[in-house]
């Protein structure tokens, strides 16, 4: 097993790292989705930094999940992958 998956399912036993890991859940799935979309597009960070007109370190601070983007930065993100943005609440 991968030393992270095994970290993270020993680690997720713990109560108040599995509450402090699950509020980050929508933050994480914002993540994946445009790192999948990019990829399915066959986008370089950089490409996608291209169509936006922004730089390759921007797109890889918005992956790596070390800001807080705005729902018009998504948006933007969104369009430059080809898709649409939609936000629910449950």
């Amino acid at each position: 097993m991968n030393t992270f998956v095994a970290y993270k399912k020993k680690a997720l036993k713990d109560p108040e790292f599995k509450k402090a890991y699950d509020a980050l859940g929508p933050q994480f799935e914002v993540i994946e989705a445009i790192i999948r979309k990019r990829i399915q597009k066959k986008l370089t960070q950089a490409q996608l930094a291209s169509r936006m007109g922004t730089h390759q370190s921007a797109i890889a601070r918005l992956e790596s999940g070390s800001e807080n983007p705005t729902l018009s930065y998504l948006n933007d993100v969104a369009h430059a992958v080809g898709g649409r943005l939609h936000v629910t609440i449950d």
